[in-house]
């Protein structure tokens, strides 16, 4: 079979694409629609008259009073004043992991440096409108105009209209899309663009989710589509044993590069001893247009798809995976509260003044005065009289005059009733904008935990899509950021900036060279940290630490409670007094010191000068020392010196025995022989 060629496997490529990005839109089309509709129904003036109901009111006022706008910023303000942070964790539980430090700090720089806030804030707040946001990781050359320089930082990217743009395999079940094997996200391009980057003739990617009502000009653009292929290969490991005993792994295709690594293992006496098969992911990425594949990105760093989901509500339903945001259940209500405005705007419209009904005759040579009268406001108006055929006047005023409509009993009925069917939905806010000064504390927290419950989900929904992010980061750090000696900024959890150096050589406590900040090494968990839900929280923390203070007798204890308290108090131009308590805190040994903080700590300690009773304290105390040492030698020495004699008095006892016992044997042999030969050999030795 002949092998297949590049150009080949790009075509076959796209044709899968194409195919299996047809199968997922037309099973997710009518969902995602509907996220789509729900966002611009909150967003875009006009958008909430889209549909039937715009050709019943046609010719007629359409007034909008968007109180679900309203709804979903409040949500959204509440995440982005409790911003959701990524740790990285030990697997085994390890505490004061630094590795694990370095990861967060390399994590929270790299959101700086790209605007990662963006990415976070649109898709939660498309999350919460619509019920489905994205962002992407992908990595950036640190400086672009340097040839030379190959050094590469990873960024957070927004996705916008996430809900008609990214597309998962069906097979992925789970909400971080974790399992999923194949990814699309649409880009939107214009045609001129598309030609100057891709020089043909533009054929769109095939995007149908897309809704253009009310939309007075809409962009002649070019769709191309990302799409992203997760490969799993197995791989066989080789495992030789060299002469000193030691292991070496090879895996296979360093044997297919070289093809002599075999016969020098063998023949430096290396032995095979055992084969491991490994599972390896790989991501590749492609740019397609409707035609062709315009760019292979081959495989990209990582082992994840680099596309973070993130949901409003979200289930499975006849095994459609459907959700949506806060809007959905909201928008008859508020579609019918637009109607009964609309309706009582135009019926006060209409007849708001009574007019006088009149004979044309009576106006005759008047009809200008009349006509301009609203905008001169005339002091008096003329009328002819009304004459019969005679010449008599009948009358000389208006024959009546027109009447306001009154209000139906069932519109201002239905308004009540609407405006409270909006409330339950969306979520008394009025409550809180009701509180009284003088209102409790406790009543305070209720009213807010009970506003919070409703925006719990989505919260912890985007807690979720951080921890995504976090492991996506992880899985491309190791391979991205491997140069040894390279410095890199990082960021401690008060935004103190410091360089950190990755693969920095160290001796470790047995004097062994270790590399420290070695991230080709971190296999960390994710865990995610939620801020607190309101700022009321905070003022209930104050109220708290204050309440156990007035109940505390211990100084020291008063101490950590109010530095505690002035910690968790919110105000204009207080971050310079958390950071001088975080300090003091930091002396006393309550919160753990930062590397930057320690260094600081040691380097008071070392330039502080002593007072003359704690110098005569720490000589009385070395001295005291000196002599416990000195007597415990002089004792180990007698002790030594009992030994000794004790060994000697052995010694000499053994050589006097053995003296003894050499005469008595020498006594022996003499009287043997001085015997007879007959006695000699019938008496024995002793």
């Amino acid at each position: 079979m002949a092998r297949e060629t590049i150009e080949q496997r790009l075509r076959r490529i796209h044709s899968e694409a194409l195919s299996e990005f047809d199968k997922i839109q037309e099973a997710l089309r009518d969902e995602r629609l509907q996220c789509l509709q729900d966002r611009r129904f909150y967003s875009i003036c006009g958008a909430q008259w889209e549909g039937p109901l715009r050709d019943q009111y046609a010719n007629k006022p359409k007034f909008e009073v968007n109180k679900i706008m309203l709804a979903v910023m409040r949500i959204v303000n509440e995440y982005r004043n409790n911003r959701i942070t990524v740790d990285f964790v030990s697997k085994d539980g390890t505490r004061d992991d630094k590795l694990a430090d370095t990861c967060d700090k390399l994590y929270r720089a790299d959101e700086q440096d790209s605007g990662a806030e963006e990415a976070y804030d649109n898709a939660f707040e498309e999350a919460v409108g619509g019920g489905f946001g994205a962002w992407r990781l992908k990595t950036t050359y640190v400086n672009e105009e340097d040839n030379e320089d190959e050094r590469q930082r990873i960024a957070m990217e927004p996705i916008f209209d996430a809900d008609s743009s990214v597309f998962f395999d069906l097979n992925a079940k789970r909400q971080d899309k974790a399992d999923a094997k194949r990814c699309f996200v649409i880009t939107a391009m214009s045609r001129d663009a598309y030609k100057d980057q891709y020089g043909d003739d533009p054929a769109t990617w095939p995007k149908e989710i897309h809704q253009y009502e009310f939309d007075w000009a809409t962009p002649d653009v070019v769709y191309v589509a990302e799409y992203y292929r997760v490969e799993d290969r197995t791989e066989t490991i080789r495992i030789f044993e060299t002469i000193a005993g030691d292991e070496e792994r090879y895996t296979q295709s360093d044997f297919l590069e070289d093809e002599e690594l075999e016969n020098r293992l063998l023949a430096i006496g290396s032995r095979e001893v055992r084969q491991k098969r490994v599972r390896k992911k790989a991501v590749n990425a492609y740019i397609m247009s409707g035609s062709r594949i315009l760019e292979d990105l081959g495989r990209i760093p990582g082992r994840c798809i680099p596309v973070v989901p993130v949901y409003g509500k979200r289930w499975f339903i006849d095994n459609v995976e459907r959700c949506m945001g806060h809007v959905r259940l909201a928008k008859d209500a508020q579609r019918l509260k637009n109607m009964q405005l609309s309706k009582l705007g135009e019926i006060s419209a209409y007849s708001s003044i009574e007019k006088p009904i009149v004979m044309p005759e009576q106006v005759a040579g008047h009809q200008v005065m009349w006509a301009e009268d609203n905008l001169r406001n005339y002091p008096y108006l003329l009328l002819n009289p009304l004459t019969d055929a005679n010449g008599q006047v009948q009358a000389a005023g208006p024959l009546a005059y027109t009447r306001s409509a009154a209000i139906p009993p069932s519109l201002a009925a239905l308004m009540q009733v609407t405006e409270q069917d909006m409330a339950d939905i969306l979520g008394n806010q009025q409550q809180a904008d009701k509180m009284v000064s003088n209102i409790s504390g406790k009543a305070v927290e209720m009213i807010q935990t009970r506003m919070d419950m409703q925006t719990f989900i989505y919260m912890s929904n985007m807690s979720k899509a951080i921890r995504r992010c976090g492991e996506i980061w992880l899985s491309m750090a190791k391979d991205v950021y491997v140069e040894e000696g390279r410095k890199m900024k990082g960021l401690g959890l008060q935004g103190e900036m410091e360089t950190i150096q990755l693969s920095k050589p160290v001796l470790s406590p047995t004097g062994a060279v270790e590399m420290e900040n070695d991230l080709s090494k971190a296999e960390f968990d994710v865990a995610v940290d939620v801020g607190p839900s309101s700022s009321s929280r905070r003022a209930a923390t104050v109220r708290a630490l204050t309440g156990m203070m007035a109940i505390t007798s211990d100084p020291e204890t008063q101490q950590v409670l109010q530095a505690m308290a002035m910690m968790n108090m919110e105000g204009e131009g207080i971050t310079e007094v958390r950071d001088f308590f975080r300090k003091k805190l930091v002396r006393l040994g309550v919160v753990k010191p930062t590397e930057a903080e320690l260094e600081e700590l040691m380097a008071e300690l070392q330039g502080k000068g002593q007072d003359p009773n704690s110098i005569f304290l720490a000589a009385a105390a070395e001295e005291a020392q000196a002599k416990a040492a000195r007597a415990r030698a002089d004792t180990i020495k007698v002790l030594a010196d009992a030994d000794l004699s004790q060994a000697k008095t052995i010694e000499t006892l053994a050589k006097t025995e053995a003296e003894t016992t050499g005469k008595d044997i020498d006594n022996i042999r003499a009287i043997r022989s001085m015997m007879s030969p007959e006695m000699a050999t019938t008496q024995p030795m002793s």
